[in-house]
């Protein structure tokens, strides 16, 4: 997560860019031509467009090829302990009461969930109880949580395994070597450069226009032939969709099922999740992956749920879902991996941003998706969000979360 912070002139002059990448990034009319038509290679191009992001974000599925993660036929209960939400809260250096901060936050959805119950919830902008919204990089948490699944089932006989071992095809590559825990970490060592810059000519880019916007080829593609080694594996934090990508491949080779089928099997059916749910493709469905990355869409209850398990120790509608090692595995900082990096106030651990100042951890995403955890108070906040640039606010929004943890029902 970074602190950038660009101006409307810079997300228009992008979003001007993005026309012109659409005549490069034109694709050959393979399987699953319905997904590679001249519209849809438009629609994707141009997902980020601020003034539409609000809608475009609860319409993914109308613009990709999607796999389902079916509901479970039993939802989880959440019962309601309503809590007025007073006071004000910092937004830009000024104070400003909830209102103003969730439209100062471009806000679709907040959940607040306090001792396994709502205690606060606001859909806006046109966002209902049973439409998926899109949560970017809280995609990466949630993988993560799978990549537990497997551990435990023995699908993945250790995180010490190097990636090749399940994925052959990074062999030669910048991930040989690497291993499951340098990917869970984002230490794998190879270069990448996380830069949103939509429209431009960045790594990221690159490979977001030909595995998404023309389904060119999938992101485990580009890091089995263009992936290089600038680092020793494990020696330093790089935040790195590609090693998300890596990681997911990683998964669906162990489990040997797509990875929106397994997420069905061991936890959006076990854990009560009320809705389906739906990964985006890096390719059309028939050739491609689910986006591991960033591509995990659900509604805010169902994301609340989520939630709750974590804050549970693994245990969601009365199920031992998940084993509470994975969970303390995956969300509390081993020893020398508080910071990530020198003078740094936030660590990253299986995939999860930690706090080294208090047991809180978070999923967050770019436009402000988050997924906020604070043990020490019993604490969910789910906050669905369409911020005109990737990212800002970050600062103000997570101190709003620990500012809001404080308050009892």
């Amino acid at each position: 997560m970074r602190s950038a912070y660009k101006n409307d002139a810079i997300a228009l002059a992008a979003l001007a860019a993005l026309y012109s990448t659409v005549a490069l990034a034109s694709p050959s009319q393979a399987p699953d031509s319905e997904w590679t038509t001249e519209t849809l290679v438009n629609s994707r191009a141009n997902m980020f467009y601020p003034d539409l992001n609000h809608l475009t974000f609860q319409s993914l599925s109308k613009m990709f090829a999607t796999r389902v993660v079916e509901a479970s036929p039993t939802p989880w209960t959440l019962e309601k302990a309503p809590m007025e939400i007073d006071g004000t809260f910092m937004l830009e250096g000024e104070e400003v009461p909830l209102e103003a901060f969730l439209e100062g936050t471009r806000t679709n959805a907040l959940l607040v969930l306090k001792d396994g119950k709502i205690a606060y919830e606001r859909y806006r902008n046109g966002l209902d109880e049973a439409t998926p919204h899109a949560v970017f990089s809280v995609s990466k948490s949630i993988l993560a949580t799978l990549v537990g699944f497997a551990v435990e089932d023995g699908s993945i006989a250790s995180l010490d395994d190097k990636v090749v071992d399940y994925v052959p095809a990074l062999a030669g590559s910048g991930y040989e070597d690497v291993s499951i825990l340098d990917v869970l970490r984002m230490r794998s060592g190879v270069d990448w450069e996380e830069v949103y810059e939509f429209g431009g000519t960045t790594q990221l880019t690159e490979v977001h226009d030909n595995a998404l916007v023309a389904y060119r080829y999938r992101w485990c593609d580009y890091a089995a032939t263009s992936s290089e080694r600038q680092y020793e594996p494990g020696e330093r934090f790089n935040y790195s969709t590609l090693d998300t990508s890596v990681l997911g491949c990683v998964l669906a080779s162990a489990v040997d099922m797509t990875v929106a089928d397994y997420m069905t099997e061991k936890l959006w059916r076990p854990a009560g999740m009320e809705f389906d749910a739906y990964w985006i493709m890096d390719g059309p469905e028939s050739v491609g992956n689910e986006f591991y990355g960033a591509g995990f869409n659900a509604t805010l209850r169902d994301l609340g749920r989520f939630g709750l398990m974590m804050l549970n120790q693994g245990e969601a509608n009365g199920v031992q879902v998940l084993s509470e090692d994975w969970v303390e595995a995956s969300t509390v900082s081993d020893p020398g991996y508080e910071h990530i990096e020198d003078g740094a106030t936030i660590g990253y651990q299986y995939q999860w941003w930690t706090f080294p100042d208090r047991e809180a951890y978070s999923a967050i995403g770019i436009y402000n998706q988050f997924v906020y955890i604070d043990p020490q108070s019993r604490t969910v906040i789910v906050k669905l969000s369409y911020t005109p640039d990737a990212q800002g606010w970050e600062e103000d929004t997570l101190a709003f979360f620990e500012k809001i943890s404080q308050l009892t029902p």
